[in-house]
């Protein structure tokens, strides 16, 4: 998960050398083992303005890429990867083969596992999905439409994995070790109020008391100058736990399944949750 390499058996990585093939490539790897219609590839490539010539270029960034696989032996003879299906184009890849595949496997995989009560499970799949992840996702071809949704849609999964693995994490008993973790994920996510939530109650839970409302006062920092909002009720009824702990102090309010659980998408703080 990162930038885009088709790798060999060899482990060595190849790539086209047409940005444009590559980009072709990308887009059918997102639908493996589906048919993309020739309209769909042109759509992505120019937008809408395409050339005259789209489809018989498209045929030619077909044939190149084809060639690739050929020249250099990524495919036996028996196997042609990237074939012709009207109205357009299909690559033959089995799931194990596309990063992207294997990733949103396992990440829904933890997510099933820490519904059925088995968090260490699904720290060690959300952590072995996460691990896949190398920076950027495409970073290195041109992307339009499809592609920058594609990108969207597995960077809000990665969000996914890391609620799943933090979750898990807690329900073990190591919210105290998740801490330098969740002081990262609040300075590359500062709108996700989730992260916050957690980092204040994990600094709170190993009586770190002046550091979570550090915390809070940090995240009220940031609604107030990028959005002009309040945290929400959920995060301001933890500084209020914060500030003044009840009685024989149970679960946390933010720590309860329903408000802390990980979202089925990340929340973005001006609206609904983003399915991912």
């Amino acid at each position: 998960m990162g930038p885009f390499e088709i790798v060999g058996d060899d482990g060595r990585v190849h790539l086209p050398t047409t940005p444009k093939v590559c980009q072709t490539l990308a887009l059918l790897l997102t639908r493996p083992n589906e048919i993309v219609a020739a309209d769909s590839v042109i759509q992505e490539l120019w937008g809408d303005d395409p050339p005259r010539s789209a489809h018989a270029t498209v045929q030619t960034y077909i044939h190149q890429a084809r060639r690739m696989f050929r020249d250099r032996r990524l495919t036996d003879d028996e196997r042609r990867p990237l074939a012709t299906h009207a109205p357009g184009y299909l690559i033959r890849v089995a799931d194990e083969e596309v990063d992207s595949t294997v990733f949103q496997r396992l990440v829904d995989r933890s997510r099933t596992e820490l519904d059925q009560g088995r968090p260490q499970s699904a720290a060690d799949s959300a952590r072995t999905a996460l691990a896949l992840w190398r920076g950027p996702v495409l970073s290195n071809v041109p992307v339009g439409r499809a592609l920058t949704a594609r990108v969207v849609h597995l960077e809000e999964v990665r969000i996914r994995a890391l609620e799943l693995a933090l979750e898990a994490d807690r329900r073990l008993g190591r919210e105290r070790g998740s801490i330098p973790e969740l002081r990262s994920l609040v300075h590359d996510f500062p709108l996700n109020e989730w992260f916050h939530g957690r980092l204040i109650r994990a600094l709170h839970r190993a009586g770190r008391r002046a550091e979570a409302l550090e915390a809070y006062q940090c995240l009220y920092r940031i609604l107030d100058t990028e959005l002009g909002l309040e945290p929400s009720p959920e995060i301001q009824r933890l500084q209020s736990e914060v500030l003044d702990p009840p009685p024989g102090i149970g679960p946390s309010l933010l720590g309860s399944d329903d408000l802390l659980a990980p979202y089925d998408g990340h929340r973005d703080r001006v609206g609904a949750p983003l399915r991912a």
